[in-house]
């Protein structure tokens, strides 16, 4: 059974959430008054929660959840965390150095107005795209080539990159009709998805599923609306062709609820609501291949144990560890996990999290992360016991994999999965046996250098941009600047 950590919404616990509890009076139409009769207390405490100078006890808690159908998990902090995490590290940027922001600034403004918070990085992105471009377009010009008018391709990504980040990776309406869809197809009793998915396509959509030859020079999967057909390639192993199948099947039979939650983010290009549709296809996909409630059962008698679950389904292992990621549904939320995929520049391809584990905005990763060790082991699970800046330590593992080349000369393709929770849910993880959470060895970890405030890592690749640094040119070190 999952227990909740330290930090983490509880009874036993101060939950400061004026912000929620404002939103839901708003939606409910109701005014301060009116919502304090309804719960039982007075309209000053109400207005003392909503601002933030009270926090929500135990029985106003319960008054909320029984009143008005909430579910209390829905008042914790972790998506503030995550908010003021983002403000500290756009606030680090030396446009705002003399204004002197600091941790209790930003957790002021992530309270009192979260939406204000979202709108400002918002702006900022769009001004460190701007500034980018304007520098590219220098260089351009100076080379004679001519500017185009798609320089802010990138930004939609980040859009819909958010987007999850702040809904804890979980589409609720999505994920229970992935979970209908599989029950339907009798999944929970067979090992077979990629043959149920083939028959559900022919039967219901009459739609082909053919093997395409291993041509690396061919889309790695093509549906044809007009032929009603599905052509996978010969390369795609075993689990990715079911996973593609499934993802045929949301868009067949899903696009009007898939059409509603990007509705509902307001995205601000097409771009990235196209993009978004893609994701929720692919969410769609995982969750009918790993159905919810029987994927939590199997991942909890088996504590995690990642190479026995990817045994017991079938699925890829990155298919697992994205699916770990995803279990956050009201009611029956499993372990929080971040899960990010790494490549061997360290870029960061693909990041979720349910956990306060924060990934830089911008930038790369830290490099005391043992994602980036992964490399020089593969198939191995490394097992790191790390702490972040803000003194909540993780259960961190990575794994190297690698894909072999499509054709003769053609490049390894490789990638670090890393999984990680809190050492709170450490007794719900077989690989934390054997592990003295007292006295192991504590990696200390932080978001990037640009706004990590360590000043003791020797693998630090630049100075924090909030920090003075002094330079003495008789001493060198590790590190040749000293932060103050």
């Amino acid at each position: 059974m999952c227990r909740r950590g330290p930090g983490r919404t509880g009874l036993r616990q101060k939950v400061y959430a004026g912000h929620a509890v404002r939103r839901l009076r708003e939606k409910l139409g109701l005014k301060q008054g009116e919502l304090a009769q309804r719960l039982g207390v007075s309209p000053s405490y109400v207005n003392q929660i909503e601002s933030n100078q009270r926090p929500l006890t135990a029985s106003v808690l319960i008054a909320i959840s029984r009143t008005f159908a909430v579910d209390i998990t829905t008042f914790g902090a972790e998506d503030l965390d995550r908010l003021v995490a983002d403000l500290r590290e756009v606030t680090a940027d030396p446009l705002f150095s003399d204004l002197g922001l600091g941790l209790q600034d930003v957790k002021a403004v992530a309270n009192l107005s979260p939406a204000f918070a979202h709108a400002f990085l918002r702006m900022h992105v769009a001004l460190r795209r701007t500034a980018e471009w304007r520098a590219s377009l220098d260089d351009m010009l100076t080379a004679g080539v001519p500017p185009r008018a798609d320089e802010a391709k990138l930004i939609p990504y980040e859009e819909v990159r958010d987007f999850f980040h702040y809904i804890d990776n979980y589409v609720d309406s999505l994920d229970r009709a992935a979970e209908s869809t599989a029950i339907a197809l009798g999944l929970l009793d067979r090992a077979d998805p990629a043959g149920a998915f083939a028959g559900h396509l022919a039967h219901r959509h009459g739609v082909t599923v053919e093997l395409g030859h291993a041509d690396p020079t061919a889309p790695l999967s093509q549906y044809d609306p007009r032929l009603r057909r599905l052509t996978l390639s010969g390369v795609l192993s075993a689990p990715t062709r079911a996973f593609r199948m499934a993802a045929t099947i949301a868009q067949l039979e899903h696009a009007d609820l898939v059409a509603e939650t990007v509705a509902s983010a307001r995205f601000r290009s097409q771009t990235a609501a196209d993009i978004c549709r893609l994701a929720l296809f692919n969410y769609f996909a995982g969750a009918v291949m790993l159905p919810y409630r029987r994927f939590l059962d199997l991942a909890r008698s088996l504590r995690h144990d990642l190479d026995r679950l990817v045994l017991e389904t079938g699925a890829s292992l990155e298919q697992v560890c994205h699916r770990l990621s995803t279990l956050q549904r009201p009611g029956a939320k499993g372990v929080p996990f971040y899960f990010a995929k790494v490549d061997r520049a360290g870029n960061i391809t693909k990041r979720h999290s349910a956990t306060r584990f924060q990934f830089a905005r911008h930038g790369g990763a830290c490099a005391a992360w043992n994602a980036h060790e992964a490399f020089e082991m593969p198939g191995r699970t490394l097992v790191q016991l790390g702490e972040m800046p803000d003194g909540v330590r993780y259960i961190c593992l990575a794994r190297a994999v690698t894909a072999p080349p499509l054709r003769h000369g053609g490049p390894v393709r490789a990638f670090a999965l890393g999984l990680g929770c809190e050492v709170s849910f450490a007794h719900d993880m077989v690989y934390a046996d054997g592990l003295d959470l007292k006295t192991a060895p504590v990696a200390p970890l932080g978001v990037s250098c640009r706004i990590c405030p360590r000043r003791d890592c020797d693998l630090r690749a630049f100075p924090p941009l909030d920090r003075d640094i002094r330079i003495d040119e008789n001493v060198r070190d590790i590190i040749p600047f000293t932060i103050s």
